[in-house]
């Protein structure tokens, strides 16, 4: 799981491109900017993963540091987000499509041979996550994606057992069972 730095360091350089990025017609948006030495690069630019990284930051305990900038980071996000609330709603929507493909790609995947995919699921579960902080954002998500995601959550509950948290404990407080129950299970192996 990425550390603070990274999401910190993700969410800064989002904010530098967001708005250029959604009033464009992209849906995912290449960052050129190096992550902290000895983690993964930085995912492409996504109100899913940006979403996701302001959500991962609000769980952890910070520095009085990092919470300042945390702070800044979030003030300048809202700003942006109200600046351009169509555009914002309307790139949630696209997304919230994409990720939901992905997402029921990864279950039919995990159904028709679990042992290949049962590794997979701890990175897999974040396509999940997001799906749940797009919808709040999306402007108009059609009925049939809406009924698509509950048949899945139906598919997923049906393959879930009982099992610790599946990311780093620490996020645990910011994602609890009760609205992502997905993260305090696992798959049937």
């Amino acid at each position: 799981m990425p550390s603070a730095e990274f999401d910190l360091g993700y969410l800064e350089t989002a904010v530098e491109l967001l708005e250029s990025y959604l009033l464009s017609k992209e849906s995912y948006w290449k960052l050129n900017a190096s992550s902290p030495s000895g983690e993964p690069g930085y995912p492409t630019l996504t109100l899913g993963a940006l979403l996701l990284a302001e959500a991962r930051i609000q769980a952890r305990r910070l520095t009085s540091s990092q919470n300042q900038q945390k702070l800044v980071l979030e003030k300048e996000i809202n700003r942006i987000r109200m600046k351009w609330r169509t555009a914002w709603g309307n790139k949630a929507r696209e997304e919230f499509r994409s990720r939901l493909d992905l997402w029921r790609n990864f279950l039919e995947e995990f159904r028709h041979d679990p042992q290949d995919n049962y590794d997979r699921y701890r990175y897999e579960v974040s396509r999940r996550v997001m799906l749940q902080l797009l919808e709040g954002e999306a402007i108009d998500i059609p009925i049939s994606q809406q009924q698509m995601l509950s048949g899945l959550d139906r598919i997923l509950k049906g393959l879930m057992v009982p099992g610790d948290f599946v990311w780093d404990e620490q996020l645990a407080p910011g994602f609890p069972p009760e609205n992502y129950s997905y993260l305090h299970s696992a798959l049937k192996g």
